[in-house]
């Protein structure tokens, strides 16, 4: 009898310590994965490997948003990669390398895993990319001193060799002067996209000018059932002196432009036949050289990297005016602190509580837990964290046990 109660005894205690190891190994939940583009990087040690370029995967734990080691890196498919897009479903990760001016497109596994499928070259090489809500086409903003829109079909995540339309972006009355584009936005509605660049010719800080029009500049492009890209009406608008980032909200109701020159952030309200029109009280106030911007999948707050004060700036869209006010921090400052020259900014998709930066003199990404309510941003456990060389771009995709974060403002 008593060795049946000492047996029961040792059972109950064995199997208290594999639940505790269990909700111990469980701690650990995969959210999201997220990609960073590096520069002169190296694959699992071997600094052959992949000395130009390369994508590195990590993983986002869902408590703490701290990012881990996730898949084995793989090689960019060229040098300098500079950008990169994800499609809607999530399946399939686009990176444009710089240096060789072509695209690359890669499977993403249910695991983080990113498989090289196929690729296009281009005339010169992508600024920027956006993937249509539909996941049927690929936008790339391509160019150093003109600029081209182009709309190439996916099929089954497939870049077409050949695109469905092509615009070149110029400047109004000054259709010589050199253009440099720098970002590109589609609406959530899939019925437009908008593109931003500025005139080399007007703006070139010590260099030379030989231009007076307008330096800053957004185009919007109504989208045809097959494909073709028509100007909005009054397209293009006038975007500050040298836009660097754009974004749409989730209900297709406004655009936002960085300007890197002015330190401001641009609000345009979406009208009748997509035409866009200034917000009111603008621009607003950004920190030193904002390089990018990002709208959280709510639609409820606005994130800018700012290149020169290495922060994040956090702003509450105020829903009926489409107007950002600065999100107050719980520290007191309406700056967050990141590592060197914040370059790219993304929320993460599955949970939408974590916000990230590729620092590009850093080499690392830093991280912050996102405020629902509020807006405000805190820094994640160990943030910074170490990537390879120069990050340049950065993407995220929901784990497959999570879904997209969608909530109607």
């Amino acid at each position: 009898m008593k060795f049946n109660k000492l047996r029961q005894l040792f059972l109950v205690s064995a199997l208290g310590l594999v639940v505790a190891t269990l909700f111990s190994g469980c701690a650990l939940v995969t959210v999201d994965y997220l990609f960073v583009a590096t520069s002169a990087s190296t694959v699992s040690g071997n600094s052959s490997a992949c000395p130009n370029g390369e994508i590195e995967t990590y993983a986002i734990d869902s408590q703490s948003g701290a990012i881990r080691n996730g898949a084995p890196q793989v090689c960019s498919g060229g040098t300098t990669p500079n950008v990169l897009a994800v499609s809607p479903g999530h399946q399939h990760l686009y990176v444009a390398n710089q240096v060789d001016m072509n695209i690359v497109h890669f499977s993403i596994a249910d695991n983080g895993v990113l498989t090289k499928k196929d690729s296009i070259t281009l005339a010169a090489p992508a600024t920027a990319m956006a993937i249509s809500p539909d996941g049927n086409t690929l936008y790339a903003l391509s160019g150093s001193t003109t600029a081209t829109l182009s709309a190439f079909p996916l099929s089954s995540g497939a870049i077409a060799t050949t695109p469905a339309a092509q615009v070149s972006l110029t400047i109004p009355g000054n259709p010589d002067d050199l253009v440099v584009p720098t970002g590109v936005a589609v609406l959530p509605s899939g019925n437009a996209v908008y593109a931003t660049a500025y005139d080399l010719s007007s703006y070139n800080p010590g260099g030379i000018t030989t231009s007076t029009a307008v330096p800053g500049w957004i185009y919007g492009f109504t989208i045809g059932t097959s494909g073709a890209l028509a100007p909005t009406p009054g397209s293009p608008y006038t975007a500050g002196v040298k836009p660097s980032g754009v974004s749409a909200d989730p209900l297709n109701s406004y655009i936002y432009v960085t300007d890197y020159a002015s330190n401001q952030l641009i609000g345009y309200g979406v009208y009748s036949g997509y035409t866009l029109n200034f917000l009111l009280n603008g621009p607003y106030k950004s920190g030193g050289q904002p390089t990018a911007i990002t709208v959280d999948p709510r639609g409820r707050f606005i994130y800018v990297s700012n290149s020169l004060d290495s922060t994040v700036s956090a702003y509450v869209i105020d829903l009926a005016t489409g107007t950002p006010s600065a999100a107050v921090n719980t520290s007191g400052s309406q700056l967050n602190s990141t590592d060197t020259q914040p370059v790219a900014v993304a929320v993460d998709p599955a949970l939408g509580r974590f916000v990230y930066t590729a620092n590009y003199l850093g080499n690392s990404v830093s991280g912050f837990r996102l405020d629902p309510v509020a807006g405000t941003l805190k820094p994640n456990q160990a943030t910074p964290y170490p990537t390879g060389i120069h990050p340049t771009a950065i993407a995220l995709v929901p784990h497959g046990n999570h879904s997209q974060q969608v909530v109607t403002p």
